[in-house]
């Protein structure tokens, strides 16, 4: 197979809980860079403070990225370059908002290629979506500020419903 027509697809992971539109714009951009962009919404059993389960955080990601054809939720726990071994993928997609986001995902990059020879690729964020974060998108819903803006509208409704704000 020559390397113009290889088959080059990707694995974006993540806890998503929940997906924020910052997610989103990583996703839409991944998949006009992929032939094949997985959405990997992870799951640790030693993590008990999800907000949403497994199911919900799938359904919640599955919702916001049905308008691209290319890309396909999957959920997956313990080590991400297993995954990405059994689908077959040929790069890990990130998302990079700030220098404090970088050293910890360069030096994960390095393992994950130590490890399995899978490379990493970085997308900086947008600049709107610079500060939003799954943590701080659950701090203001939690103490009920609007985070209409910053999440999928079911996503805005959900955390209205888990917080009674």
């Amino acid at each position: 197979m020559s390397a113009s027509s290889a088959h080059h697809s990707a694995i974006y992971a993540g806890s998503f809980d929940p997906v924020t539109l910052g997610h989103v714009d990583v996703i839409e951009r991944g998949s006009r860079l992929f032939d094949k962009l997985y959405v990997g919404v992870g799951f640790n059993p030693a993590k008990k403070n999800y907000v949403f389960d497994i199911e919900q955080r799938i359904a919640f990601c599955q919702e916001a990225v049905q308008h691209l054809e290319n890309v396909q939720v999957v959920p997956f726990s313990g080590l991400l370059v297993r995954t990405a071994e059994e689908l077959g993928v040929t790069a890990l997609l990130r998302g990079i908002r700030a220098l404090s986001d970088f050293d910890l995902e360069f030096r994960n990059g390095l393992a994950n290629r130590d490890l399995s020879g899978i490379e990493t690729v970085f997308l900086l964020t947008t600049p709107s979506h610079i500060f939003v974060s799954s943590s701080l998108v659950k701090e203001i819903a939690q103490h009920g500020g609007d985070v209409s803006r910053y999440v999928p509208a079911t996503v805005h409704q959900a955390l209205r419903a888990h917080y009674g704000t």
